[in-house]
């Protein structure tokens, strides 16, 4: 039953051996098909594809035959043979030499929770777009989320093609979003003056000061914990933010964005809350504020909502996240009528078309008196002129 000259021949009972030659080299591998007439049909048809796939550039020797010696050979990139897993892993270790705590922390949830458990076990070379595309579209998350995760893994795939272990990154130029609806609300839900009061008075000594602070100066809970006596510039009354401390950082680090990096005019409510502070830390002149609960610097944000949660309780105020204290900021600055501008370098925005996308409901814009200064300044000019107008019309007639 053999097939002299055309490369395929029965070598036992269950296997047949099929040869070809690729980059000048006689290969020979074996198939577990039974050695049938048309068994042999069948491997004659298998050997047929590979020399047109050869032919056409498009063959791969890993994805053939998978469990080969002379697939390490023949790989051209060594992509072909690298799980996901073990270069996933090995690219977040280098991650960690060139971004911060927090940002490496959110690499590692999308690929230990994620990329891994569905790609893992397959090789670079096995990713495709509609492979991406499938499982993207089978997930229940926000295109926000849908986001982080794609970026993610471009990144990574990016420094795999850079690396040499893959010819291209099926995520180049590509960003897979699902249609959604409009949202409703955001999560916005600043708290009125009556809530200040009442957490302020429910908090420990240096928490309500801090939270005070907050609430006045529109600082993220991580720069807050972050900050040293040295970023006060009493002269000034201002205070420089530079600095972040997050949960999975071991020490304070660069700002969350280099717009971030600020400087932040002290308020009469904020600067009392420093001045209040002061008889706490002041004198070791390191951070402003500590954990009343072993009188050290903040290690995070967990620490604070412990404290913050039980402030709330106490207080018997619905809860909302201490960030809501930057959005509560945000919300006063706007709706007495400060300028954007001014609140956006205040909240270290980019420009001020973010803070006004964000917060565009809390800027007046009800006002019964709205137009009134521009009429002050301008309508009795116009109206003169149209008067002489008039005039000169009559004049004429």
């Amino acid at each position: 039953m053999g097939r002299d000259g055309r490369g395929v021949r029965k070598v036992s009972d269950s296997s047949i051996q099929i040869s070809f030659t690729y980059k000048g080299v006689v290969c020979r591998e074996r198939l577990q098909i039974k050695p049938t007439t048309s068994g042999l049909k069948q491997a004659e048809r298998i050997r047929a594809e590979i020399l047109l796939n050869i032919e056409r550039g498009v063959f791969n020797y890993a994805k053939a035959f998978p469990g080969s010696s002379r697939a390490a050979t023949f790989a051209e990139f060594k992509g072909e043979l690298k799980t996901v897993s073990d270069y996933l892993e090995a690219w977040l270790e280098r991650q960690k030499k060139h971004l911060k705590s927090s940002t490496v922390d959110g690499y590692r949830k999308i690929i230990e929770y994620l990329l891994v458990p569905c790609f893992g076990k397959s090789t670079l070379a096995d990713l495709t777009r509609a492979g991406f595309r499938d499982w993207l579209d089978r997930m229940d998350c926000t295109n926000k989320r849908l986001s982080n995760i794609q970026s993610v893994a471009r990144k990574a795939l990016d420094d795999a093609v850079q690396d040499g272990l893959i010819a291209s990154n099926p995520l180049y130029g590509w960003t897979y979003r699902k249609k959604e609806p409009p949202k409703e609300q955001d999560d916005i839900d600043p708290f009125d003056a009556n809530e200040q009061r009442a957490i302020i008075a429910a908090l420990p000594a240096q928490a309500a000061n801090m939270i005070q602070f907050a609430f006045w100066s529109g600082l993220r809970t991580s720069e807050l914990v972050a900050l040293d006596w040295s970023d006060v510039d009493w002269t000034k009354q201002e205070v420089i933010v530079r600095r972040a401390l997050t949960q999975t950082a071991d020490e304070a680090e660069d700002t969350k964005t280099k717009t971030s990096r600020r400087v932040v005019k002290l308020l009469p409510p904020a600067l009392a809350a420093l001045q209040a502070q002061k008889a706490h830390t002041f004198l070791a002149n390191a951070e402003v504020f500590q954990d009343p609960r072993n009188l050290a610097r903040w290690t995070g944000d967990s620490p604070v909502r412990i404290v913050w949660t039980r402030g709330l309780r106490n207080a018997q105020v619905r809860y909302r996240k201490p960030y809501q204290t930057r959005h509560t900021y945000a919300s006063m600055m706007l709706s007495a009528g400060e300028h954007p501008m001014w609140v956006a370098r205040q909240m270290g925005h980019a420009n001020q078309n973010t803070t006004v996308r964000i917060y565009a409901r809390w800027m007046p814009s009800a006002d019964p008196n709205a137009g009134g200064k521009a009429v002050e300044k301008f309508a009795a000019e116009v109206l003169r002129l149209a008067c002489d107008s008039e005039t000169k019309i009559a004049k004429n007639s």
